[in-house]
């Protein structure tokens, strides 16, 4: 069969996807990327907000429309929003043939078997359980770089998010998988990990009886042929002294930490169920910029929480304008079905959301702009990611750079350089920026 696959959300639903395919190519099915010669399309969903869940939605309609004028036979959902409305899709949606759970996503060529026979098929597993598969993923990342995903599901239960009950409670992934598919991974040709999961930083609690993330990272220092190791998903609460002293000394992991914020006022991180205060947050921050000074540090914020006041967005404006953040994203407070959080009062007017959300990007803007402007004259190694021929410039990141979340940077070189190597490059200048707050950088080697 010829199978289409439609991968949205976050990179750990991106890592699901690439397991499945490894288990459809197992199976002797037949990868594509030609909508219209698929002969089954499975969409691997987001339902985490509420654009997340209009933009699965469109696209299930979207493929639907293809068992109308392709070749298509069956539409199989899987992920989020399968988790989440498993009846409702097959009630609503006459052309999806298969729901699959996000616990049962191992179970896809089963599902495509039984839906080729007649039978509308939902197939879910209990929300806890962690699927370990003994296949090698199809990367679709483009060869070089891709996401380790180290566990499944949160144990936090933030008042506005609605992951716990669509993904479970924390499970680690045992070492021996970590570290196999990790080898795997170099073993195509990748170069650059990216530590992912709901939280990354509470590894092996469930397995050890405490966390053991150092442990875990210092393990896959040892895999031959990978030089990056990028930690994302970090929470600020659980980055501990041990945790900081191996980013230090182990020169594979990136100085580069993705540390999930959310936001600054007391009241306000109170009201999210989150773990630490301004002043918390201010320590580990300050922390991390003694003992590794060249550290990148991605955050990401809310505005429009419930109850949230002038006061408040003043608060995060003023904690932004000294933190100094070399990432940022802001995203506007969405709220979810089931979560406390969307039952609370005082909730923000839309435009307000907005408003605060720009404010705090033009913010971010200025502060990008000086931080590009201190990197002028220094010499980064840079990660080649490919070439814009009629431009004969090259395109790449550096350790300050997550893929797909972050800025590119651009080499002027006269001589021909090898996608996937890693060249060292002198910053000369910032090109332009964007309203996210990511840098474009102009480099010349």
């Amino acid at each position: 069969m010829k199978i289409l696959f439609v991968s949205l959300g976050c990179d750990k639903n991106l890592v699901d996807s690439e397991v499945m395919l490894g288990l459809l190519r197992d199976r002797h099915h037949d990868i594509t990327n030609d909508e219209a010669k698929a002969e089954v399309i499975v969409v691997n969903t987001c339902s985490f907000i509420h654009d997340a869940r209009e933009e699965s939605i469109q696209t299930i309609l979207e493929m639907a429309e293809l068992k109308k004028s392709g070749q298509c036979r069956l539409l199989i959902v899987t992920g989020c929003l399968a988790e989440k409305y498993k009846d409702e899709i097959l009630e609503e949606l006459p052309e999806v043939d298969a729901v699959v759970g996000t616990t049962a996503y191992d179970r896809i060529c089963d599902v495509i078997d039984r839906s080729l026979e007649g039978e509308r098929v939902q197939s879910f597993e209990s929300i806890d359980r962690l699927p370990l598969v003994n296949t090698r993923r199809v990367l679709t990342t483009g060869g070089y770089s891709s996401y380790l995903k180290i566990g499944e599901g949160c144990d936090k239960h933030c008042t506005y998010c609605i992951i716990p009950k669509l993904r479970g409670n924390y499970r680690s992934v045992p070492l021996e998988n970590v570290l196999k598919d990790a080898r795997q991974l170099a073993e195509s040709g990748v170069t650059e990990i990216n530590i992912v999961a709901q939280e990354t930083t509470t590894w092996g609690k469930d397995i050890y009886g405490e966390k053991r993330f150092p442990m875990l990272l210092k393990e896959l220092c040892k895999v031959e042929g990978i030089r990056w190791i990028r930690l994302l998903y970090c929470y600020p609460e659980e980055i501990t002294d041990e945790l900081i002293q191996v980013i230090k000394e182990e020169p594979k992991i990136c100085h580069y930490l993705d540390m999930p914020i959310q936001h600054s006022s007391d009241a306000i991180l109170k009201r999210m169920g989150r773990r630490t205060s301004r002043q918390e947050l201010e320590d580990i921050i300050g922390k991390l910029r003694r003992e590794i000074p060249d550290i990148a540090l991605r955050t990401t914020l809310i505005t429009g929480f419930p109850g949230e006041t002038e006061e408040d967005h003043e608060n995060l404006k003023s904690f932004v304008e000294t933190m100094g953040f070399d990432r940022l994203g802001v995203f506007t407070y969405s709220p979810e079905e089931g979560t406390p959080a969307e039952r609370m009062p005082d909730q923000v007017p839309e435009e307000v959301k907005e408003e605060r959300r720009d404010e705090l990007m033009l913010l971010q803007q200025q502060i990008s702009a000086e931080k590009t402007e201190q990197m002028v004259g220094k010499n980064l190694d840079v990660l080649v990611e490919g070439r814009i021929p009629e431009e004969g410039i090259y395109v790449g990141r550096t350790y300050r750079d997550a893929p797909e979340v972050d800025g590119y940077i651009f080499i002027n070189a006269e001589e021909e350089i090898i996608s996937g190597d890693f060249v060292t490059v002198k910053v000369t200048g910032a090109d332009e920026y964007d309203l996210t707050g990511d840098v474009i950088y102009e480099f010349t080697e």
